[in-house]
Formats: C-alpha cells, sequence, structure tokens
C-alpha cells in the first residue's frame, strides 16, 4: 500500500501544475463525496451521536414529579473555550447562587448546548454557582398544570431547594422568554425581599407587541370581546385535556415564523454534510427545536386568557386563581430585561415594557443581536447577551 501511495506521489510531482490542481481537485471532491455519504449513513443509523448537548456534569438535589432541579458542578479547567474565545476559569466563587429556568416548550439543555457555547459552563467559568430548573415534559396527565401551578408551587420549591442546597437566602433568577415571566410572576407573588436579582431574556411583557401573536391578539379583541358578553363560551370551562398542545406543534410553530431560514438551514446540511464538526453543531441546536415539550392545556388556558388577550402582564397584575396574584409593580429585585433586536416572536417593545411596570429602582434594559433564539443561544450570544448578564450580576451577587 505505501508503494502505491509513494508510485502515486512521484506521479503526482511530475505533473504540470494546471494539471494537478485539476487532479487534487478532484480529489478533494471524492474525499467529501465518500465523507457524506459515510455521515448520511451514520445519521440514520446512530443520529444520537451527533448529539452534544446536556454535557456539563451536575448533580440532582431535589425530584418531586415534573420538577427537578440540578446543581452544576465547578469546572475542572484551568481555562474554557467560549464561542470563538477562551477565557480563564474564576476560581474565586461569588455569594449569590443562580437559577436558571427555563421555557415549558424548551428542553432544559438549550442552557447547555455545544460545549463551546454553553450558559452553564459560561456562567461556571464566571464564578456563580449555577442551578437549573427542569419543568418536565408533561403529557395528558398533566393538562390540570396552570399558571399558579408554576409560579406559586414548583418554580417556589425549586428556589427553596436551591437555598438549602447553596445554605443561602439570596438568589438570582435567570429566565428565558416563558421561564423570565415565570420569575416575575413568581416575584410578583411571593414578594420575596432574598430574590436579589431578575434577569430576563426575550421575555415578552406586553402580548400585544409580541410580533405575529400581538397582531393576531390585536385582531381578534373585538370578536372575543362580543364572544364574552353575548355567549356563555368561557376558555377557563374548557376541559384542559381538550387543549394541550403536542411538542411537534410548537416546534412548527417555531420554525414557521422564519420558514426561509428553516429551508435555508436544510440547504445548508445538504451543502455541509461532508464536515462532521458542521453536522454536530446543526444536530445540537436542531435538537433544541425539533424535540420539544408539549404545553398542558391549563397553561394554554392562562396564557390565551391572562397573558394575551386581557395581557394581564402589561397591566402589571396577573391573577392566579383562589384570590391569588401577581403584582409586578412591588417587585423591588435589581432587573435586568435583555431583548433580541431580530427576535420577531419577542419584540423589543413587547420587552421593554417591564421597565415602566416593576418598582425596582436599580433596573436597566438592554438590547443584544438576534432573533428569539439567537439573542439566547447564537454564535453572539457569549460575548453579548450572556456577557452582559455576567457583567451586571457581578457586583449584585456579592
Amino acid at each position: 500500500m505505501s508503494a502505491s501511495v509513494e508510485l502515486y506521489d512521484r506521479f503526482k510531482s511530475q505533473v504540470p501544475a494546471p494539471a494537478l490542481r485539476r487532479i487534487e481537485a478532484i480529489e478533494l471532491l471524492l474525499e467529501r463525496t465518500l465523507a457524506w455519504v459515510s455521515i448520511a449513513i451514520e445519521r440514520q443509523t446512530h443520529a444520537a451521536s451527533f448529539v452534544v448537548a446536556d454535557l456539563t456534569p451536575y448533580d440532582l438535589i431535589h425530584q418531586d414529579g415534573l420538577l427537578s432541579v440540578r446543581r452544576y458542578r465547578p469546572l475542572d479547567e484551568a481555562e474554557i473555550t467560549v464561542g470563538e474565545t477562551t477565557q480563564p476559569v474564576r476560581a474565586k466563587r461569588h455569594r449569590v447562587p443562580i437559577l436558571l429556568v427555563p421555557p415549558l416548550a424548551a428542553d432544559p439543555l438549550n442552557f447547555d448546548l455545544l460545549p463551546h457555547r454553553s450558559l452553564v459552563r459560561f456562567l461556571l467559568a464566571e464564578g456563580y454557582k449555577v442551578y437549573l430548573v427542569d419543568f418536565g415534559s408533561p403529557d395528558v396527565n398533566h393538562s390540570h398544570l396552570g399558571l399558579a401551578d408554576y409560579t406559586t408551587q414548583m418554580l417556589p420549591a425549586a428556589i427553596a431547594a436551591v437555598r438549602r442546597d447553596a445554605r443561602v437566602k439570596d438568589l438570582s433568577l435567570v429566565g428565558y422568554c416563558m421561564g423570565g415571566l415565570f420569575c416575575l410572576i413568581t416575584a410578583g407573588w411571593a414578594h420575596d425581599k432574598h430574590i436579589k436579582n431578575i434577569v430576563t431574556i426575550a421575555s415578552p411583557i406586553d402580548a400585544h407587541q409580541a410580533g405575529v401573536a400581538g397582531q393576531l391578539l390585536g385582531a381578534m379583541r373585538t370578536p372575543i370581546r362580543l364572544v364574552r358578553r353575548y355567549t356563555g363560551l368561557r376558555i377557563h370551562k374548557l376541559d384542559p385535556k381538550r387543549l394541550n398542545v403536542p411538542g411537534w406543534v410548537s416546534s412548527l410553530a417555531f420554525k414557521l415564523t422564519n420558514p426561509m431560514g428553516t429551508l435555508t438551514n436544510y440547504v445548508d446540511l445538504l451543502m455541509n454534510l461532508w464536515d462532521r464538526d458542521y453536522v454536530v453543531q446543526h444536530d445540537t441546536m436542531a435538537s433544541w427545536f425539533n424535540d420539544m415539550h408539549a404545553y398542558p392545556g391549563g397553561i394554554v388556558q392562562d396564557f390565551v386568557v391572562r397573558v394575551g388577550m386581557d395581557n394581564a402582564l402589561s397591566k402589571g397584575r396577573v391573577p392566579l386563581g383562589k384570590g391569588q396574584e401577581a403584582l409586578l409593580d412591588r417587585i423591588d429585585a435589581s432587573l435586568l430585561a435583555i431583548a433580541g433586536t431580530g427576535d420577531k416572536i419577542v419584540t423589543v417593545e413587547a420587552a421593554r415594557k417591564v421597565m415602566d411596570i416593576v418598582a425596582s429602582l436599580d433596573k436597566q434594559f438592554k438590547t443584544a443581536p438576534g432573533g428569539h433564539a439567537g439573542v439566547f443561544a447564537g454564535s453572539k450570544a457569549p460575548a453579548t447577551t450572556w456577557r452582559m448578564a455576567a457583567d451586571w450580576l457581578k457586583p449584585r451577587s456579592r
């Protein structure tokens, strides 16, 4: 075999430069074609090997039904790669821990995507004690779960678990999209003085300005008022089992917000299927959008009526049933709200509304590049959104 290679190399050394370039181009094409076929087959037979998310080691500190809470272990490395840069791992840890709060539909892996694009690893490297609440994957047996269940029971239980484990009362909440809304509603309901800091990322406070959904709600406002006035139909009177939204519906709806981008993404994959690193990154990101969780019917009822039609968050008062309500205008925790400049789902205006509502004297609103997913976990997020959050939290985590 080596003799054949040596003979072939000797042949190439005698070929004129123009012909040699053509030969090398053919070699490259053959090499990539073989790799393309090999990776295509492997993706069909061992698809999981191309998903490298959710790899940061953690310990489970709380488990109760759907709800679980993770504590991520400190990093062993002296430095890590984040995005396109390398940063040292801070040895001294901040006193105030962070609890990450995901949206319901998205799997918590979106906080710990690719090893070089993991918010969890980034925060650990910045010296934070990092916890994550996992609301699980609901099915038809959880149809009854509504806003009150998540914000007055499950999230407070996760907060209590973090406090027991960290042995401190103060903590910071960092929520993405609906997770940010849960943080605000829980804080507005509990009036917990030890929720020291809240960071929301792409969280829609003014539902009527929230992109396409806001336009639809605006168009439906008058018909809904008429239905409410002249009929006995109420969404909350319906069996929540009839309102469950399967995960695949959420995935499809998310993709339809940018159909051309979704198509381009698949074309790019076909063109780069020979590149294993590209495929790993693509499939890992795709696992976020393709494997979404279901929405229980109860939360659908609450979001359609209270958050959507009534736009309760923008008014600062969110009814939670049984005489309970969240008063956002009584939140005095330090607040940082971040919105994506290209977000078509949660517009900048929809996210900025929180500044008019919360009572916090220490509050800031910032924008970062990216759409709804990109602002949180895109290629620019480590240097923009994540850096904003980490630097803002630093003096407030002592």
